[in-house]
């Protein structure tokens, strides 16, 4: 078994002298000691700011965060680096895909145009195109999910249609852990003449990204998913797209030359970071990208899937808990209901045995009410977990049951 447990140094924290067991993954990862080191480094070698200053700090810190952009585009297969803007994460790359997108479109929106999205979204994958829709006089349409926490693809193709403008997707979910076939989607929806975009906040460390394979318009991802910091994110988006939509904020760095009446702006991707960016968080990220790429990756995935499968097998044999979604394909979450018991009594119940996983909708209140629950326990794992954190959820769940 390969384990980089230790390469976590909040995974040496005890509880009642038991070691804290961290299954909340799929709303941020941990950060291995690589990144904290990196991110300190900046901060006590190379502080300045970028693409500015003509003194050597300002050369560093400008080739650190250009460093991190060439790592990006390397991990997601790219083609240009100028693909790669940094964002806050995926929520902010999102909105400025939805606040831009209409100004670089060919033929414009038309009222009743639709964009398509599914009942499998995270709010971030559906307020910024509700916004949009409101702006444009469009309708939101979602492809529905079966019983079982799948896409339904039949309800898919036939909402897909001339009128169908964009096609926003998750690449896994965060609430079920469904993996969503993309590639297919993609394909069909650019076939209809549509915009698609894919949130990947869930995806990095549990499966590779090829953008270009995918042949998807836009790609979403957040660092503090993968190992990185908080507050730092990218935008992927295909160079043409790029260079076709105006920017989305004003002021420093993202122009070529000012006037008091007009201005003129940079090419991508600085068109679309404006102001001084989250450069230690950028370089933090990018000592994500390097301490994966050192990674025995597949073995990890792969022990992970084993470890995931092992847990389902467990949680269907304690009476009284009912898995809520099992898809065909599914990544690292596991959502779970309890019968009698709220789900955020659960959680507490696990919190005080030294059990952290998630309650509630999970920012997923459309899939809630799809699935009419209030809401679930959900344990997410990541790369770092093994067989001891299986145990001791398990352990937790039968002792919550006899408080029932």
């Amino acid at each position: 078994m390969t384990s980089i447990r230790n390469h976590f140094p909040i995974l040496t924290r005890t509880f009642r002298e038991e070691p804290l067991i961290y299954l909340d993954s799929a709303a941020t990862t941990q950060k291995p000691q690589q990144v904290i080191d990196a991110i300190a480094d900046y901060y006590a070698q190379h502080n300045a700011n970028v693409h500015r200053a003509a003194h050597i700090i300002a050369a560093e810190a400008t080739a650190m965060l250009e460093d991190a952009r060439e790592g990006l585009r390397n991990f997601l297969k790219a083609s240009d680096k100028a693909e790669i803007i940094f964002t806050r994460g995926t929520t902010e790359a999102i909105n400025l895909v939805a606040a831009t997108i209409a100004g670089g479109l060919e033929k414009p929106f038309s009222d009743g145009d639709e964009i398509l999205i599914t009942e499998l979204e995270h709010h971030s994958n559906i307020v910024p195109w509700q916004l949009l829709a409101a702006r444009h006089n469009l309708n939101i349409v979602a492809v529905k999910i079966s019983e079982t926490g799948d896409l339904d693809l039949a309800d898919f193709h036939s909402k897909l249609s001339s009128r169908t403008r964009l096609f926003c997707c998750n690449h896994v979910s965060n609430a079920l852990g469904t993996v969503n076939p993309i590639q297919e989607l993609i394909h069909d929806a650019k076939q209809a003449g549509a915009v698609t975009l894919i949130d990947g906040a869930q995806a990095p460390l549990h499966h590779a990204i090829d953008v270009q394979a995918l042949d998807c318009d836009f790609y979403a991802i957040s660092g503090h998913k993968m190992f990185g910091p908080t507050g730092i994110g990218a935008l992927y988006g295909k160079l043409q797209w790029l260079e076709r939509l105006p920017p989305w904020q004003g002021g420093g760095e993202m122009i070529e030359h000012v006037s008091l009446t007009s201005s003129t702006f940079q090419k991508p991707p600085y068109k679309f970071e404006a102001g001084t960016p989250n450069i230690a968080g950028a370089v933090g990220l990018g000592a994500t990208i390097e301490y994966l790429n050192n990674l025995p990756m597949t073995t990890l995935i792969d022990q992970e899937e084993q470890l995931i499968k092992g847990a389902i097998s467990r949680l269907k044999q304690i009476p009284g808990v009912r898995l809520v979604g099992e898809p065909s394909k599914r990544s690292a979450v596991i959502s779970f209901i309890l019968d009698g018991a709220h789900p955020h009594d659960v959680g507490t119940l696990l919190d005080q045995q030294g059990v952290a996983v998630r309650t509630g909708q999970h920012c997923a209140m459309p899939l809630m009410e799809r699935l009419g629950i209030p809401g679930t326990v959900r344990a997410s794992f990541s790369l770092y977990n093994d067989q001891s954190d299986v145990d001791r959820l398990i352990q937790g769940i039968e002792k919550a049951t006899t408080f029932i």
